[in-house]
């Protein structure tokens, strides 16, 4: 199979090659491949990691009642991938609903009660000796007017305070009952748990029927449609490197797939321990492989003397996917060479790790015919990442 591959893409580069020379003619323009003095490219290791991923982990004790995929298998957003068993949660719900609607009846009847205290006071009305609640108080030892037990105004207003107090204890009832609702609701909705995004399943960590605890990893999902290089370069290095910079790396991917990485993100602390920055760098869409490869990048060490490597413009590079290449002019005829960008020098032109030794002549792509007709297939494209 790996054969076969190498044979089309031969045959592809092939038919590019033809038309390229029947586009060119012999009308197009070229520079010198010249040899510069660039600083030392230092090598770090890295490992290839998804734009984001997340942790999904367990927010309630129970049974793992839902697991939906394994891992390679798309997420969704919002898509439920994971689910616990809430059973019980659900039967307190509905004793909670329960009470809610006890609250409220005692509320009705509170609010019933108050007003008939209102309009019609229990003050006065005859007791079980058939006599008025007065000729009762008048009987008792120390419980005449002047006492204070039997004005009437402090009584009717004890008991319209009362009965207005009946009323708030039903209200607080309530708002107990529904504060009690809310968080059952809340507690249920953590039973089961979406794709924040859509992304992959690189993970699964617990299978359906087994019993979780809060805080236990059930699944990761990570976002893969745009890969990075995370990096641990040594302090020394990290002076030299700019937010937005391209930098030559290698994806171990077969015999290597050599790519430009943006400088995506430098975090601000040092490891104290290793001495070194975290950095990510951002890839091109469409690389074989995925997270978890090994992944190599190029940094350039101003510490260490310049050394002699051939330069070309920006305007001769060719990018054919993710690889890098020229077209020198070889007995004439135009010539697909691929080649490993370094870094930029201060006049724009590019260092050429690989590829070309110098004084070879590069034919720039904004040249006469070069950028019209069959030719389009070696349109000169920027080693940017996809628009985010």
């Amino acid at each position: 199979m790996r054969i076969a591959n190498s044979i089309s893409a031969v045959a592809a580069i092939g038919l590019s090659l033809a038309s390229v020379s029947h586009a060119f003619g012999a009308d197009f323009r070229t520079v010198p491949v010249t040899v510069e003095q660039a600083g030392h490219l230092t090598t770090v290791g890295g490992t290839v990691v998804p734009y984001k991923e997340v942790t999904l982990t367990a927010q309630i004790p129970g049974q793992v009642k839902l697991v939906a995929g394994r891992e390679g298998d798309a997420a969704r957003t919002g898509q439920v991938i994971v689910a616990i068993n809430d059973d019980e949660l659900q039967a307190r719900r509905r004793a909670a609903e329960a009470q809610l609607m006890s609250a409220e009846a005692e509320l009705r009847n509170a609010h019933v009660q108050y007003s008939r205290e209102l309009w019609s006071p229990q003050s006065g009305r005859p007791t079980g000796m058939g006599l008025p609640s007065m000729m009762d108080q008048f009987m008792s030892p120390f419980s005449g007017q002047y006492s204070g037990r039997n004005d009437p105004e402090m009584r009717r207003y004890a008991d319209l305070y009362g009965q207005a107090k009946g009323v708030d204890d039903a209200r607080s009832r309530i708002l107990q009952a529904r504060a009690a609702i809310e968080e059952l609701d809340a507690r249920i909705r953590d039973a089961s748990l979406a794709s924040p995004f859509d992304g992959v399943i690189v993970q699964k960590l617990v299978e359906q029927g087994d019993t979780v605890q809060p805080g236990q990893p059930l699944m990761k999902v990570a976002y893969v449609a745009y890969l990075r290089i995370q990096a641990e370069v040594p302090v020394g290095l990290v002076s030299s490197l700019r937010i937005g910079e391209f930098l030559p790396a290698r994806i171990d991917v077969g015999q290597g797939v050599p790519v430009q990485a943006r400088v995506s993100q430098i975090f601000p602390m040092a490891d104290t321990s290793r001495h070194t920055v975290t950095v990510k760098f951002d890839l091109p869409s469409g690389l074989p492989g995925g997270p978890g490869m090994y992944a190599e990048v190029m940094i350039p060490d101003h510490s260490t003397l310049a050394a002699a490597m051939p330069s070309v413009p920006r305007e001769a590079i060719v990018w054919r996917g993710s690889l890098p290449a020229v077209m020198i002019l070889k007995d004439g005829k135009p010539t697909l060479r691929v080649v490993r960008i370094g870094t930029p020098m201060p006049d724009g032109r590019l260092t050429i790790l690989s590829g070309l030794e110098g004084g070879e002549q590069v034919i720039l792509q904004n040249s006469g015919p070069a950028t019209a007709g069959p030719s389009q297939t070696m349109q000169a494209v920027s080693p940017g990442i996809a628009a985010r």
